[in-house]
């Protein structure tokens, strides 16, 4: 998205949000752009345009260290002439523009390779009608608000004893939206806020210096934990890993606190996404339908959640989305799809569609998450004689093509079932396949992220030590 960054300028005031909230001027830009594609040749075309507007606030040691404020309405066209395509974007339509943009992208798109796959939505796959969802706080926090949370979120790191120093606390507020119209009548449009709030924490001093974090983040201010929560939560984080010890190289079952579990349904969701399958670069290409982990495993995607993080009603190309289970009983059941990759693997697309405004669409997740197992996280972990407890981990040592597994890591020593020590500086490894298979849900889900999942234990992965 093009921005214009402004120092000076806070986010409007309630009173003054009608016009940021009003997208009808969005969807007569995107109407005009698709009605002069068709005029200047084009036998098909969509438009997006695309609305957004952020302000973010940092502070250290009590004192605003930056203020930086964004906004921008940014518009795309998506033309076809035959089997061939071409997208080009702008911010700035002003007088004869919107012609003269139609006409490049058809000349563009007439000089393009043919594509069989490429082409809009089949009209019968169109959304038409668009759930609430939930997704806009009506209330736009001003910038002496966020200075507020940020130092809130601070001051209750610092009180933590053990911690030495701030590393940063930043709180954010913005709105986004999209608008999408198609020569094939489908217009559509959503708008949601999103606010956040962080705060780094460092312990020690010199070497022996540690450091850690803690954030939350929802579309709503009355989601959000509270400042003082995510300081204290930081700074006890922070003191927790002081000292780290080094460990022998050894196997031993790894259990996934839920701020890193999330990254394994990441990575199988990475490995099923249509482009990969098509291209035949996936260690799951021939995997479809076939038990991949135990039979009480199901991993969800779910668009349409109220109030959720990457929720909305139709994707990038009209189509309508649902919730749907990725792997249900263990089984892989399905790969996620736009019409393109559909049309490639002879399948109907899946309504996963995204897309910016400078490009064509390509398949992507919603919200995901990974339900809960029975056990609570103590049991989990109460038969482990030794182990590795994982917090953070590093770098992103995952090959989607072979499925080998291998990543920094840093936590704590399990033994006798509990955390003990922390740790640092080690690597995990395995395979996907036998991660996937060996993988063990504790009872402890929280929708906090766009990719959420409980505890997670997984055994028999190899951790590189000294």
């Amino acid at each position: 998205m093009i921005s214009s960054p402004s120092a000076a300028s806070p986010l409007p005031a309630k009173s003054a949000t009608s016009d940021l909230f009003d997208q009808s001027a969005l969807s007569t830009l995107a109407q005009r752009l698709v009605e002069a594609a068709r005029r200047a040749g084009a036998d098909a075309a969509d438009a997006v345009a695309v609305r957004g507007v952020s302000q973010g606030v940092e502070v250290r040691d009590g004192r605003v260290e930056e203020s930086e404020r964004s906004e921008g309405d940014d518009v795309g066209l998506r033309v076809l002439v035959g089997q061939r395509q071409a997208v080009v974007s702008t911010n700035d339509v002003s007088g004869d523009g919107i012609a003269r943009l139609a006409e490049r992208a058809v000349a563009m798109a007439r000089v393009a390779p043919d594509d069989k796959y490429v082409g809009l939505a089949d009209p019968s796959l169109l959304a038409r009608d668009f759930p609430e969802l939930d997704l806009l706080d009506p209330v736009v926090p001003s910038t002496s608000e966020l200075e507020r949370r940020a130092c809130e979120a601070e001051a209750a790191g610092l009180a933590v004893k053990g911690v030495t120093k701030s590393g940063g606390a930043s709180a954010s507020a913005g709105i986004g939206g999209m608008v999408l119209v198609t020569s094939t009548g489908f217009q559509g449009s959503y708008l949601r806020s999103s606010q956040g709030i962080s705060m780094t924490a460092i312990s020690g001093d010199g070497t022996g210096m540690e450091r850690d974090y803690d954030f939350t983040s929802a579309p709503h201010a009355s989601d959000l934990a509270s400042p003082e929560s995510v300081g204290r939560t930081a700074g006890e984080r922070t003191v927790a890993r002081a000292n780290p010890r080094k460990v022998e190289t050894c196997k031993v079952p790894v259990v996934f606190d839920p701020r890193v579990s999330g990254s394994i349904v990441g990575h199988l969701v990475g490995a099923i996404n249509g482009a990969s399958i098509a291209r035949k670069t996936s260690f799951l290409k021939d995997r479809l339908g076939q038990q991949l982990f135990s039979k009480n495993i199901r991993i969800i995607d779910d668009p349409l959640r109220v109030r959720g993080l990457r929720s909305q009603s139709f994707d990038a190309e009209g189509v309508k989305v649902k919730k749907l289970a990725l792997v249900d009983e263990g089984v892989l059941t399905s790969w996620l799809l736009d019409c393109a990759t559909a049309r490639e693997l002879g399948l109907t697309t899946t309504g996963h569609a995204h897309r910016g405004v400078s490009s064509s669409p390509s398949p992507g997740s919603y919200n995901l998450h990974l339900e809960a197992g029975e056990p609570t996280p103590a049991e989990l972990m109460s038969d482990i004689k030794q182990g590795f407890y994982v917090t953070d981990l590093i770098g992103s040592g995952v090959n989607g093509v072979t499925g080998d597994y291998s990543r920094g890591a840093s936590g704590f020593w399990i033994e006798n079932g509990e955390l003990t020590y922390a740790v640092s500086e080690v690597t995990i490894a395995g395979h996907l396949f036998e991660i996937f298979k060996s993988m063990v849900p504790a009872n402890d889900l929280v929708f906090r992220y766009g990719v959420n999942a409980p505890t997670l234990r997984i055994e028999g992965l190899t951790l590189g030590g000294r």
